[in-house]
């Protein structure tokens, strides 16, 4: 059995893919439009990189590896790979969604399936009698999102994925948040795993990316002719860079928890300014059971409501060290506010109804020194205190 951190740097194997002429170490990049045929005659693996690229298949490899899954594949963005997990369904079919969900999500469902005439229900997940209640005769998935987005509480997958086997659905999670590192969902019961590897996965703000991993003989081909027929694959170079974030994975994440832990006791003592504050676990309700029994850590985003004497705008201008921009799990700490930012693709009365207001700010916790990071926070509740 190869351990999880041996599985970073390797993926499913030592000799999976490498240069044999030269024994590097790194998966070389295949810039590689065509290969050629050593015959007409006879099966081929490689014919031309948007039907595979060797490159792109140690990366969904990796991926698969690390969920322990039969199939992994890599798509050119986070928003590609949602995408390319809908085309699983056919007009006429109705889908059980959470009600918060990255806004991009939320533009693709509205503005693009449903017109084709795909059907969708939004619930509270975590409200398992309204997600079974949601189930109608032509609903084929439940698709969520393990910690919601902004205000993070946890949805069981478990618990989901066992509503949707007794009605003989799909169980979708969106797994950005948490990476495999903290939580491999195929193995809770879900079938179909989708990651933005632009977050945790790749690490460093450099690459948009997306995965999807699957244990479904079915599934996967379907996925595959889509990824072939459409061809919104990852370029080579992208793979490698995401691949070379894999690698630290671990390691990374192990101090955007350490940091993110340090953060929230400081935000803890600002009372006077913060009106409530979200992170996974600490929700007060019965999702603090589920964080503690299927996550191995809570991840690096922290949300926090500002009380009304905090301007909030004020509050996001005003770090030095902390940048002012959409995203999150990078090496680099980023702050926004989701009701401008992140969620403005939801409709005003959408965003109030789920409590996203203008006062909301969501910090995704870097790898800096987190006393510079309180420092910077600090100074910035002294400029936007009214």
């Amino acid at each position: 059995m190869t351990g999880f951190n041996t599985k970073l740097i390797y993926g499913k194997g030592l000799n999976q893919v490498h240069d044999n002429q030269t024994g590097a170490v790194n998966v070389p990049i295949y810039q590689a439009t065509t290969y050629a045929f050593k015959q007409v005659a006879g099966k081929h693996k490689y014919d031309y990189s948007r039907s595979l690229n060797p490159t792109r298949e140690y990366l969904e490899d990796q991926i698969a590896a690390l969920e322990d899954a039969q199939h992994g594949y890599a798509f050119a963005s986070g928003s590609a790979a949602i995408h390319a997990v809908f085309t699983l369904f056919h007009p006429g079919d109705h889908i059980v969604v959470s009600r918060n969900i990255y806004g991009g999500t939320f533009r693709l469902i509205h503005d693009y399936l449903e017109p084709l005439g795909i059907e969708f229900s939004a619930v509270d997940t975590q409200d398992l009698a309204a997600v079974e209640a949601a189930i109608q005769p032509q609903t084929k998935a439940i698709y969520f999102e393990t910690i919601d987005n902004p205000f993070l509480k946890v949805t069981s997958v478990k618990q989901i994925a066992a509503i949707a086997k007794r009605h003989h659905v799909l169980t979708i999670v969106d797994n950005t948040f948490l990476t495999p590192y903290l939580q491999q969902a195929l193995t809770l019961g879900a079938d179909v795993v989708i990651h933005s590897a632009t977050k945790y996965l790749g690490g460093h703000s450099d690459v948009i990316a997306g995965l999807v991993v699957t244990n479904d003989d079915e599934i996967g081909k379907q996925l595959e002719f889509v990824q072939n027929a459409v061809g919104g694959i990852l370029a080579p170079e992208d793979c490698t860079l995401v691949i070379r974030g894999i690698k630290t994975l671990s390691v990374r994440l192990d101090r955007h928890l350490q940091n993110a832990q340090k953060i929230l006791d400081y935000l803890k003592t600002k009372s006077d300014q913060i009106e409530r504050i979200y992170y996974p676990g600490q929700a007060g309700d019965a999702s603090d059971a589920v964080a503690k029994t299927e996550l191995k850590g809570y991840g690096g985003v922290i949300t926090f409501a500002l009380k009304p004497n905090v301007d909030a705008e004020k509050f996001v201008n005003s770090p030095r060290l902390i940048w002012l921009a959409v995203s999150l799990g990078s090496v680099e700490s980023l702050i926004e506010l989701p009701y401008f930012m992140t969620h403005a693709e939801l409709p005003v009365a959408e965003r109030r109804k789920v409590g996203i207001t203008p006062q909301l700010v969501r910090l995704s916790v870097g790898l800096e020194d987190p006393d510079d990071l309180i420092a910077d926070l600090e100074q910035a509740f002294a400029v936007a205190e009214q």
